[in-house]
């Protein structure tokens, strides 16, 4: 057997070590290594790059402004239809924005990857204070024994947003996968989770204006509250791969 051969064989049956700058891929924990191939961690050319960071501030600029916009609507159409799950959704859209806010704030700087550590930790929180106020708000809507009354701008704004946030979110987390950005790929999620509280918003100012139970949205309100903190968990990590 030639010289070549021998050697091609041994590195054949070279052990894959996580970490080897040669050998098999490397999983990412808080932060893509030199020799990473995962493929969460592609990196693209600077001009790609530029597209990509441009993308994302523009996304995150329209979650940030339909945030707010639906924080204000939220709040002025549970005050007088007295739905405490309609004032919650108004909040949870202001600790949203908070969390919208730190992505832009990474992207505003001249390198954004310098400051992604500290856009993730703000995400974390931001994940785990949703999570606390949704469980919080739950119980009380469960021990609340005043039915809200009927809100056709609450209904209205809960299909809006069923049907925005997703578009929104999966044009960021694509963006964020590609760009090999963790904390723009955390708070798509975070829009994601969003998205699943209008439809359970959607679901429970229905089932209350039809039939008069207002018990079913809060319920499933806290199985969301637990996946927030898991995705919290994981931003505070700095897990990279979505």
């Amino acid at each position: 057997m030639s010289d070549e051969l021998r050697a091609g064989a041994r590195q054949a049956l070279r052990p894959v070590v996580i970490g080897d700058p040669v050998a098999g891929s490397q999983e990412c924990d808080d932060g893509c290594g030199p020799h990473c191939t995962s493929p969460c961690c592609a990196q693209p050319d600077p001009h790609r790059r530029a597209v990509l960071s441009r993308r994302v501030r523009w996304l995150v600029a329209g979650t940030i402004t339909y945030n707010v916009v639906e924080a204000v609507v939220a709040l002025a159409a549970g005050t007088v239809a007295s739905s405490t799950a309609l004032i919650g959704f108004g909040l949870d859209s202001v600790i949203e924005v908070a969390s919208a806010a730190a992505v832009a704030w990474q992207f505003a700087g001249a390198d954004a990857r310098e400051r992604e550590r500290v856009a993730l930790k703000v995400i974390a929180l931001s994940f785990f204070a949703l999570a606390a106020y949704v469980t919080v708000d739950s119980i009380r809507s469960l021990l609340d024994t005043r039915a809200a009354d009927h809100s056709t701008t609450g209904i209205v704004l809960a299909a809006s947003s069923l049907l925005i946030m997703p578009v929104l979110s999966a044009a960021q987390r694509r963006a964020g996968r590609e760009l090999g950005s963790a904390s723009a790929v955390a708070d798509s999620k975070q829009t994601l989770l969003c998205t699943y509280l209008s439809g359970v918003l959607l679901a429970g100012l229905l089932v209350n204006s039809l039939f008069g139970w207002s018990s079913a949205d809060p319920i499933v309100a806290m199985v969301i509250a637990a996946v927030a903190v898991n995705e919290g968990r994981n931003a505070w990590r700095g897990d990279r791969c979505c």
